[in-house]
């Protein structure tokens, strides 16, 4: 963790005045001032014998400090000593010392009126004062429920298991902070505390909610965090949003120098094509640059899954049952669903715990993983603005053997508004090549692939950012503002196939500055690839503020050539947008090309939906290509498009013949829909794209989530 202290000292020479009788009053001369600035740079530090006991009565001589290569000077080490055994009757001892005479006791916080219930929701985590030894020697624990995702039987089960917890398994040197995710971002619920019945009392307002109007609804969070924004379609259907928020909250926690162990209670997260792996890490590194492990905990407890489905779904057709596809492939699902919470666990230090019906055991392995430690604190050398990633090492002196775990380094503060065009460049090609990403742009982006001709793809790729995001170049009082685009695809073995670098120039006038804040920037750009498996990875970046976003993720082209048992078919695009080719709106890249754009038709570009969020109010445009091998006319074709709400089937286009429109070169037949979503009710769907050959009997499928808004 590291901490910038900017020290401002104003030296006032005073000296004898003399005023002879009549004479001219000099003025005063002007007050030197004089500037510094320092780097105060703090690691947790665990120090242990060969059996793993902590190592005591180390100071601030005993350690060796390297930034960079070059030593540092320890300007203090303070060691943290936390409960090693449990006794039978549940005393906890630290050495030689008992609970009371070493555990300092945490300042209540303010008494609430008589009558009244203290309010959970406006809690914030308070940071120890210089000289308050209130976190001294104490386990810092943070249950966080993320309540957008899991269902209610697996909400009672985590606050069951927090409850249980607290009445029995908390220690005296235990201190316990609640947070929450739902709706519009992460609630401090309650700071770190060891009053019992004050964390019980928040859970019991997790479960039934908080009414502060008395009319028996529970009350929503009405103001969200620093990862929510007006353009709401961007946190619908992405895990990123919960991997944003998870990131909110080890933020709050930062500004504690101490080691904290955050307990994450969701119902699996997985990532999937529409998702932005650079968020994980993201999440990851700033986990690493708080001192906090994540201890992920699947809610769902032991699940049994029948082979065929349970009774909450119709019986299962077709030859998966029998072959033991259907089995494998909900097992997969289930496994890949807890994939991510391995590996937030893993990379941070933590443990995650699946498959356990007792919950309460995740919190108490979290608890058991934070043994005694140091804190150590020096001034760095290195006091550059420059962004860079400073390397740290640190040993014990000759004749010390122990084994010494820490952070291995930090990424020290910029400026964005001091860098030279030489450095902005060099910005954008560091976070191109850094393994931590930047992720304070929202970005979404869909990567399409369409056949050429029988070797080549081509690959458009949207880039979609709120609106929200730019809005503060305006404030600042910018006429105009520039987009930086860089981005390359890799192939899989990690060698550069393509990349592309481009701006978007956008004018700030008072209309786009109203649009800005309700509408989302859109940039295009597409790549012509052959079939394999690849990684793409955008930033983008605001060049007024110097904000930068990171979106990486993998996608397949797959060979349609080798297709025989299946219909070749493209990615399908969905869309709510068309606009003629030639506009020059400022959230559609100018230069695209016509000829090799499949998106393009009679002068009319679709613009892909990314986020995949659609209006009531607008038509849903539906685009694909089948491809027809070695056909010299078009072979009829039908088609049609379906809408799930779960197994249920709400909504079926009519079918769509094609009996024309073959292109000689790629052999693709263009598909087109214009549905109405007027009379469907809001939220979730599945929709299904259906392409049939009567002639050849053979289908292609194709399948999404989507979501209407009103």
């Amino acid at each position: 963790m590291r901490a910038t202290i900017g020290t401002l000292l104003a030296v006032t020479l005073l000296g004898s005045l003399v005023v002879a009788q009549q004479a001219p009053r000099q003025p005063a001369p002007p007050a030197p001032t004089f500037r510094t600035t320092t780097r105060l740079i703090v690691q947790t530090v665990n120090v242990k014998d060969k059996s793993g006991r902590p190592i005591e009565g180390l100071t601030a001589k005993d350690f060796i400090v390297t930034e960079d290569g070059e030593p540092q000077t320890v300007s203090f080490v303070e060691f943290q000593r936390l409960p090693t055994t449990s006794s039978a009757n549940g005393q906890v001892t630290v050495g030689d010392a008992t609970p009371e005479a070493t555990l300092p006791p945490v300042s209540p916080p303010p008494a609430a009126a008589a009558g009244t219930v203290p309010s959970t929701t406006d809690a914030k985590i308070s940071s120890a004062q210089p000289g308050d030894i209130r976190y001294r020697n104490r386990r810092l624990l943070v249950l966080y429920f993320d309540l957008t995702a899991m269902p209610p039987p697996d909400l009672l089960r985590a606050y069951n298991a927090a409850r249980k917890y607290i009445n029995t398994q908390m220690t005296p040197a235990d201190l316990v902070a609640v947070m929450g995710f739902q709706g519009g971002g992460v609630r401090v619920k309650q700071d770190f505390t060891d009053n019992r019945p004050q964390l019980l009392e928040v859970i019991q307002t997790l479960v039934f909610g908080e009414d502060k109007d008395g009319d028996g609804i529970p009350d929503t969070l009405e103001e969200g965090t620093a990862f929510g924004q007006d353009d709401a379609e961007f946190a619908i259907l992405n895990t990123d949003r919960q991997l944003s928020a998870l990131q909110t909250a080890v933020g709050m926690l930062r500004p504690l120098p101490d080691q904290k162990s955050l307990v994450y209670f969701a119902s699996g997260l997985r990532l999937n094509g529409v998702d932005n792996q650079a968020q994980l890490r993201a999440t990851t590194n700033a986990a690493l640059r708080a001192n906090v492990s994540i201890f992920p905990v699947d809610a769902r407890g032991l699940v049994a899954t029948a082979p065929l489905g349970d009774a909450t779904r119709p019986s299962p057709g077709g030859m998966a049952m029998f072959n033991g596809q259907m089995a494998g492939t909900v097992m997969s699902n289930f496994q890949r669903s807890q994939d991510t919470l391995y590996s937030l666990a893993k990379d941070t230090g933590g443990k995650a715990m699946f498959d356990y019906n007792d919950l309460s055991l995740g919190i108490v392995q979290a608890a058991q993983a934070v043994t005694s430690y140091y804190i150590l604190g020096f001034y760095s050398n290195h006091t550059a603005l420059d962004g860079k990633f400073h390397r740290v090492k640190i040993a014990l002196n000759a004749g010390l053997s122990a084994d010494v775990s820490y952070r291995q380094g930090y990424f020290a503060d910029k400026e964005f508004a001091k860098f030279s065009e030489a450095d902005k460049e060099r910005q954008l090609e560091d976070a191109l090549m850094l393994e931590n990403p930047v992720t304070d742009i929202t970005i979404a982006m869909e990567v399409n692939y369409f056949q050429l001709n029988r070797a080549e793809y081509f690959v458009p790729v949207a880039v979609k950012i709120p609106g929200s995001e730019l809005a503060l170049a305006r404030r600042r009082g910018a006429a105009r503002t520039m987009i930086d685009f860089i981005g390359e695809v890799k192939d899989e073995y990690g060698i550069t196939i393509q990349n592309v670098r481009d701006k978007l120039d956008i004018k700030l006038s008072d209309d786009t500055a109203a649009q800005l804040a309700k509408r989302p920037i859109q940039y295009e750009t597409g790549f012509t690839l052959l079939p394999g498996k690849y990684v793409i990875k955008f930033l983008a970046r605001d060049a007024e503020t110097g904000r930068v976003g990171t979106f990486q993720t993998t996608f397949a082209i797959p060979n349609l050539n080798r297709e025989d048992k299946r219909i070749p078919i493209s990615s399908v695009v969905l869309s709510s947008q068309r606009v003629p080719f030639g506009d020059a709106i400022y959230n559609v890249q100018k230069n695209d090309a016509r000829a090799a754009n499949p998106l393009v038709s009679d002068g009319q570009k679709l613009i892909p939906s990314v986020t995949r969020v659609f209006s009531k109010s607008r038509d849903m445009y539906v685009f694909l290509q089948a491809y027809e091998r070695g056909a010299t006319t078009t072979q009829p074709l039908v088609a049609f498009v379906t809408f799930y709400r779960g197994e249920a089937k709400v909504l079926e286009t009519a079918p769509l013949p094609v009996t024309d429109g073959l292109e000689p070169r790629s052999k693709a037949v263009p598909l087109r829909f214009s549905l109405p979503l007027e009379s469907l009710a809001t939220g979730r769907y599945d929709c299904q794209v259906t392409v049939l050959d009567p002639s050849g009997q053979k289908a292609a499928f194709w399948r999404a989530p989507v979501v209407l808004v009103p």
